[in-house]
Formats: C-alpha cells, sequence, structure tokens
C-alpha cells in the first residue's frame, strides 16, 4: 500500500467493483474511526503543547480552554482528514469501483510519539485503498485523486469565510477559524504535489492543466489564510 507522509492517499488493490453505490464494512469503519481519533489526540496533543495529561503549560485537560482544543482538533481530523478520505472513496465507488479506508497501526503509533515528543503532525493513519482502475485509466485515477483535495479547498474557503465574519464582529473564533482554513489549505496543497503516490501524480498524469488550477488555488489559499493568522502579531494560540 503506498501512502504519503501524511497518510492521504490512495493505491491501487484488487476487489470486486460495486454497482456505483456508496458501502462500507465493518472493517473500513473501524479503521476510519480509530485513524480519525488518533489524528483528532494528536492535534489536541500539539495544541496544547504535549500537556494535555499534566496540564503543566496551562493549556492541559483541566484547563478551562480545553473543551476548545478539543473542538478545533476534532473538526480538523474531521475536514483535514476523514472528509478527505471519504471523498476519494465515493468518488470511485460511483465510478463503479472498490475503494475502502484502511489504517496503519505503526503509522498511527508514530503520529503519537511525534506528537508528544515533537509537538509535530507527521501522521501516516493510513490510506484509501482503490480497486479496479486499469492503469491506463488516467482519467479515473484523476478524478478519484482530485476529490481529496477538493473537498479540502472547499471547507478552507467555508472556514475563511467564517473567519471574516467573526472578525468583522470581534469574536474571538476568527483566528481558530483562520487556523482551520490554513490546515485544510495546507493539506490540499501539499496532497496535490506531483509526486510518487500523492494525489498531484494521478491529477497531472490526467490534466496538467486541471493540476496546475487546483495546485495554484490551494496553496493560495493556505497562504493566505496563514499571512491573516500573522495580522494577529500574536501567536494564534494565545488569544
Amino acid at each position: 500500500m503506498s501512502q504519503n507522509p501524511y497518510g492521504y492517499s490512495y493505491t491501487w488493490s484488487y476487489g470486486r467493483p460495486p454497482p456505483r453505490r456508496v458501502t462500507t464494512s465493518r472493517t473500513e469503519i473501524r479503521d476510519i474511526l480509530i485513524a480519525y481519533v488518533v489524528i483528532t489526540l494528536d492535534i489536541v496533543l500539539i495544541l496544547t503543547g504535549s500537556s494535555v495529561f499534566l496540564g503543566t503549560s496551562g493549556r492541559g485537560l483541566l484547563s478551562s480552554a480545553f473543551p476548545l482544543y478539543l473542538a478545533v482538533a476534532a473538526t480538523t481530523g474531521f475536514t483535514g482528514f476523514l472528509a478527505h478520505e471519504l471523498a476519494h472513496k465515493i468518488v470511485a465507488q460511483r465510478r463503479g469501483y472498490w475503494a475502502e479506508f484502511r489504517m496503519s497501526p505503526i503509522g498511527l503509533v508514530l503520529s503519537l510519539v511525534m506528537s508528544y515528543v515533537a509537538g509535530f503532525l507527521w501522521a501516516i493513519p493510513g490510506a484509501t485503498v482503490v480497486g479496479g482502475i486499469s492503469e491506463g485509466n488516467a482519467r479515473d485515477w484523476g478524478l478519484t485523486s482530485l476529490a481529496g483535495p477538493l473537498t479540502n479547498v472547499s471547507f478552507a474557503l467555508v472556514f475563511y469565510a467564517a473567519a471574516v465574519e467573526t472578525f468583522l464582529a470581534g469574536s474571538f473564533l476568527a483566528p481558530w477559524l483562520l487556523f482551520l482554513a490554513y490546515i485544510n489549505g495546507w493539506f490540499g496543497a501539499f496532497n496535490l504535489i506531483p509526486f510518487g503516490p500523492l494525489d498531484g501524480a494521478k491529477v497531472m498524469r490526467w490534466n496538467k492543466a486541471i493540476w496546475a488550477v487546483a495546485f495554484a488555488g490551494t496553496a493560495a489559499l493556505a497562504a493566505v489564510s496563514v499571512l491573516a493568522l500573522f495580522f494577529y502579531q500574536t501567536p494564534f494560540l494565545a488569544w
């Protein structure tokens, strides 16, 4: 199973194509839920300064702000990871191919260690495995590949618009919404890099013009969001 450093990828495997409808299995539900919980915990550890259980930084489990950190982490995991993988799956299955997510236990353990020790998200949760697409079918590979990053872009645009609205209203939620916009934009742009198993390689092989527009737009959105965070002049976590 090929996968990129953040696990937001899929590969080809054998399988019986469903009749163009979305299906799942107990194995997939188990794997994707475990991966989602671990990714959420990774982000909680990072947001709280790796002190979620000790609370030494003042942002731990007993902090009054902990529910907000948890909500941001859960939303990040859902939009950045889970929705991305489901988009690959749904597009593939609607086109008549077998597709299910499979977790990587070693990758999930590694992500927890990196988040706790280094405060850095290096997650390899697994990948959406797709079966039945021939190697020469560049269009179906491209469409399936593009679905994940475009889902991230859609969420990024929603979060960015919400951030602008809350900023004008003077709400403390603005920088957090910008953070969510940035993360989704960054995930989308990273996956559109045309290298190895990343989505971008398959999209470029299908249509270079579509890849260029998608990559440039996603990267610009991520850049605008992170620059907007610096507009606050102080670390956004110190709201």
